[in-house]
């Protein structure tokens, strides 16, 4: 019975040629989309999730009462692990760690130099993270001040091996010594954490001896709590160390399972609201909408052309088939196409994999594990049963006696019921072209918004090696160089990488507010080199004894003090009084999903990053010069630099993805969905022949004819962009929100999104319907 049936199906097959390759091409798209999307958010899902005891492996996190709310923090006192593991008995291991270094570092040996992702960590980082120690001891690996464990792929750039290195001895920024103790895989993919090497904290100790007390809040703690204990309990025990230790009353600590704050890690006022999850959502949900759309091509084809199989079923009855084997037949038919679908659904995947790769950031590979093919198998089942659960109830509902007299007919309720799939296809297809839209406006919003500072031309690079000793020569120097305009230092990274402090004081501050300010150490001629403009007052200058006493405000953080007249106001920082000298104009160097936070510089003349402007246009010529004069600095060192704005457009890498991803997506909606209008308007083209050919003999022109088959196909798009524009409003009014700075939901938008879905179905519709029109009508009454 099996192989009769197939043998069948094979039969409409080649009856059905045109209807078979759009349900095939529909469906194989819709598949490839949702295969390519579950990779994707499986990868995500599965992020930090490779650790043994993930379950038990907590970060600890801060909660901040301040003035205007609550703020999450991940930033803790290096002191804090052990004193959780002193007096909590249900802590097992608990360490303090990095973050990885955001500059990278030189190691070297003998000859050989190379630059590596550092990161500090105390000596249990192995016994917490199940990053794979091939060699050495994890108890011992970062037992001692003098050890270092570097990755495999470190080891053989520097030794060409991986095997019997331990013990070995290699150089770290030309300074210090350090003798390996442990060599480890490297670090997975889908590990938030990345860095080449480790070194243990005692060396981070060494190099800031005051950081070691609490207040001083730069590094993570993260803790593996023993088996069995009661997380909410010990949440709570956790909650008031802070006060002990500091008698604190805004500041409280909490726990975090460690793999959750790659998906969750955003936070309002204090509540945790969402992050990349949101994503997660977003992608599974446009991979739902894609294979519905294309599930729904199959079902109006397939009930469309139910009187043409009409007779089938009544032979059928008459000859005892009841309608559970009708059922079963025709749900066999839609099951077939959708595994035939499946095979050129997967040879896409392989053949797109790399651009998808390159859109999303991630190396994604199709590997056929249990998982996935379980995974796979039941979404191309899921798409089989939904295309063919109404088409096979439908053709098996006819009775057999109404269909041999011929007085079967297409009921007006199926007849609405398919103009509704058709509205809900277009209604998805447009939600989508509407939010791509709204997604590339905003990202053109944030290209072209002024920051509050000049980012472009401009270079940064680590001051390393000799230039430490000689920084103001180099800097001198450097701005000597045909093609630099200015040049100075600052202590941290500008875009995103900000220090905060609570610690300031003024008079008429309530004692209870905590305000954390933005602080940032900064050179001579910095303010200038990046071009913010001055409010009131002044910059640093050399023209000025004590300076490095001094303090300059932004415009947000003189309004939240009360400041009307800030210059000469005196205020209190870390228990020593500092005089105003200057307030800039806002500026913004995090994303534009945050507003302006208050802000203030320091002079300092030790910082640990160099900024050079260039001239636009010169960078091929300059850029030689300065790596010339790094060298005769630093020889065997190379320069490493970066552009400002790249890593400025960095904070956005997700909302580019976002609007890359949902571009693709949205086209293949729109593809999918005119397919099945085209496959629709040929039917209703040949189910209409005769009558064309009528009309035409009887005087009726070409354009008429289309206008009167396109008519009602051009109502159900109507219907649907009716229907999608204030649903779209709505989410991407949404979506916006999440920025505190953004571009406005224009009118134009939405208008322009109803053009394209109107535009793209009409030329869909068209095509067929002129192909009718114009067909002769002889041919078109001896039409059988």
């Amino acid at each position: 019975m099996i192989l009769n049936n197939f043998l069948i199906s094979f039969r409409n097959i080649k009856r059905n040629k045109g209807t078979f390759f759009i349900n095939l091409i529909g469906l194989s798209s819709g598949l490839a989309c949702a295969i390519l999307i579950y990779l994707w958010v499986n990868d995500e899902l599965n992020f930090d999730k490779f650790h043994k005891k993930d379950n038990q492996l907590f970060q600890v996190m801060v909660r901040n009462k301040v003035s205007n709310g609550t703020e999450i923090s991940s930033a803790t006192s290096s002191i804090l692990a052990n004193t959780l593991v002193e007096e909590l008995p249900e802590v097992e291991y608990a360490l303090t760690a990095g973050p990885p270094d955001q500059k990278k570092s030189m190691l070297s040996f003998e000859d050989k130099m190379i630059k590596a992702v550092v990161m500090y960590a105390g000596r249990d980082f192995f016994n917490v993270f199940s990053f794979n120690l091939m060699d050495g001891n994890k108890n011992q690996v970062l037992a001692d001040g003098n050890n270092i464990a570097i990755s495999e792929e470190i080891a053989m750039k520097l030794f060409n091996t991986k095997v019997n290195i331990v013990g070995k001895a290699i150089e770290f920024d030309s300074k210090n010594k350090y003798i390996i103790s442990g060599v480890f895989k490297g670090t997975p993919q889908n590990s938030s954490i990345q860095f080449d090497v480790v070194l243990p904290f005692d060396v981070m100790k060494k190099k800031f001896p005051g950081i070691d007390a609490w207040g001083q809040n730069y590094f993570n703690t993260f803790l593996i709590l023993k088996a069995g204990t009661n997380f909410d309990q010990f949440d709570k025990k956790i909650g008031e160390i802070l006060k002990k230790k500091t008698d604190s009353e805004t500041s409280s600590l909490f726990i975090k399972p460690f793999s959750e704050q790659y998906l969750y890690g955003k936070y309002i006022n204090g509540v945790q609201a969402g992050g990349r999850i949101e994503y997660v959502k977003l992608f599974s949900l446009i991979a739902i909408f894609i294979l519905v759309i294309a599930c729904i091509n199959f079902m109006n084809l397939s009930t469309a052309r139910a009187s043409l199989r009409i007779k089938e079923v009544g032979i059928k009855k008459s000859f005892g088939a009841n309608r559970r084997s009708l059922v079963f037949r025709f749900m066999g038919e839609s099951m077939l196409m959708a595994f035939l679908s499946l095979l050129v659904a997967i040879y896409l995947v392989n053949l797109f994999i790399p651009q998808f790769n390159e859109i999303t950031g991630k190396s994604i590979t199709l590997n056929f594990n249990k998982n996935l093919v379980v995974s796979v198998l039941g979404i191309t089942s899921f798409a089989g049963f939904v295309s063919g659960s109404y088409p096979a109830l439908f053709l098996s509902s006819f009775s057999p006696a109404v269909i041999l007299k011929g007085t079967a007919n297409n009921s007006r309720s199926e007849l609405w019921i398919r103009k509704g799939l058709v509205i809900f296809q277009f209604t998805l297809s447009v939600i989508l072209i509407v939010s791509v839209l709204v997604v590339y406006k905003q990202i053109e919003f944030i290209q072209k918004k002024n920051p509050g500072f000049d980012r472009d031309n401009v270079i940064y690079f680590e001051k390393e090696g000799q230039i430490s000793n000689n920084l103001d020569t180099f800097i001198s120097e450097a701005k000597n160089i045909p093609g630099v305009t200015n040049a100075s230092g600052i202590s941290w990274n500008l875009v995103g990488n900000q220090g905060s402090t609570d610690g300031l004081k003024w008079k008429e501050k309530n004692p209870a507010d905590r305000i954390s300010f933005y602080l940032q150490y900064i050179d001579y001629d910095l303010i200038e080199t990046f071009g913010i403009k001055m409010k009131e007052g002044r910059s640093f200058s050399r023209d000025f004894d004590q300076d490095q006493s001094k303090i300059i405000f932004n415009e947000t953080a003189v309004k939240i003090m009360g400041f009307k007249n800030p210059i000469g106001e005196t205020v209190n920082l870390w228990g020593y009084d500092r005089q105003i000298v200057g307030v800039t104009k806002d500026f913004n160097f995090e994303s534009l999903h945050k507003e302006v936070k208050p802000s203030f510089f320091l002079l300092s003349r030790s910082n640990s990053q160099i900024i050079v402007r260039i001239n636009a246009g010169t960078e091929k010529v300059t850029i030689p010069k300065l790596e010339k004069l790094y060298q005769e600095y630093n020889p065997g060192f190379l320069l490493d630099f970066k552009f400002l704005d790249q890593d400025y457009q960095e904070q956005y890498v997700a909302e580019k993805r976002v609007a890359n991803l949902s571009r693709n997506f949205a086209w293949l909606a729109v593809l999918i969905s005119c397919l099945g209008l085209f496959g629709l308007a040929a039917f209703s083209a040949e189910r209409r022949i005769k009558e064309i050919g009528l009309r035409k003999i009887n005087g009726a022109s070409s354009l008429s004819v289309i206008s009167l088959l396109s008519s009602d196909f051009i109502k159900i798009i109507l219907v649907s962009i009716s229907i999608a524009l204030p649903i779209s409003y709505l989410i991407t009014k949404s979506w916006l929100d999440s920025f505190a700075y953004k571009t406005e939901l224009s009118w134009w938008i939405f208008c322009l999104a109803g053009i394209i879905a109107l535009t793209i179905a009409l030329l869909t519709v068209s095509l067929q319907t002129w192909r009718a029109a114009t067909k002769n009508p002889v041919d078109a009454l001896r039409y059988e």
